[in-house]
């Protein structure tokens, strides 16, 4: 019998975790071991996917669930239940009885997949699970930041509009934690004055498929240094891995 792992969220065309987590499963020598897309449109199918598939170990959680995923986790794990973002869930088996504990692997994956000792201020591209995340490495990295999104929401969040010469000039690392850009609408990226940006930034995006951006390219024409998202996914990925192979010792 298979313990089947997989990935929750909508849409998942884009995503490279089958590959990546089978690829692993080998190099450990786990044969019995699959990784599966389960593409949810809403959270409200995970009771039946949960039902219908009785091997299920462990999920990863993407867009658009990392927030509202806590209302189905039964025990949820401190650095999770800070950031306000689960991305990880192990699936403990009692009987007929499971517990599904939820962790967050994304913030320890951003904080080892690139140097930022250079900044320290940021410009975060949005205010989802991902930001969450990203929000609470930068604070443990004691880099300051500010959030920024299409209608600035309130008070504490920047619109697109905000961001003048001062404000881009002083947060000198810029990460886009939106869906812009990715595969298939690869034209999209955040609306930034990109004339500001100069070789003194670090654009980093959290997309990784594909490997680069029109954030990043923007970024490039500039002078730029930056970054795709996927050192960040295979590092939360480890993470995750980690936990899913700790439940089963």
């Amino acid at each position: 019998m298979k313990s089947i792992y997989g990935l929750i969220g909508f849409p998942l065309d884009h995503s490279w975790s089958p590959a990546y987590f089978q690829k692993r499963f080998r190099e450990e020598g786990l044969k019995h071991h699959e990784y599966q897309l389960f593409p949810l449109k809403n959270l409200n199918h995970l009771p039946s996917l949960l039902a219908n598939t009785p091997t299920l170990q462990g999920l990863n959680v993407t867009i658009p669930y990392k927030e509202t995923i806590l209302s189905f986790i039964d025990i949820i794990d401190p650095v999770a239940k800070e950031i306000g973002a689960v991305n990880t869930i192990r699936i403990q088996h009692s009987g007929n009885k499971r517990k599904l504990i939820g962790y967050n692997t994304d913030a320890g994956g951003f904080a080892s997949s690139a140097d930022f000792s250079d900044h320290r201020a940021a410009l975060i591209l949005g205010t989802g699970g991902a930001a969450r995340a990203i929000s609470y490495a930068l604070s443990k990295m004691g880099i300051t930041y500010t959030l920024v999104s299409r209608t600035g929401a309130n008070k504490n969040v920047l619109s697109y509009r905000d961001l003048n010469p001062e404000i881009l000039d002083h947060h000198t690392l810029i990460i886009n934690t939106t869906p812009l850009g990715m595969s298939p609408t690869t034209q999209n990226a955040p609306v930034l004055p990109y004339h500001l940006i100069s070789s003194k930034h670090f654009l980093y995006d959290l997309v990784y498929n594909p490997e680069t951006t029109q954030f990043m390219k923007h970024g490039i024409a500039q002078g730029a240094r930056v970054q795709s998202g996927l050192s960040m996914l295979h590092d939360q990925a480890e993470l995750a891995l980690m936990l899913f192979l700790d439940a089963e010792c």
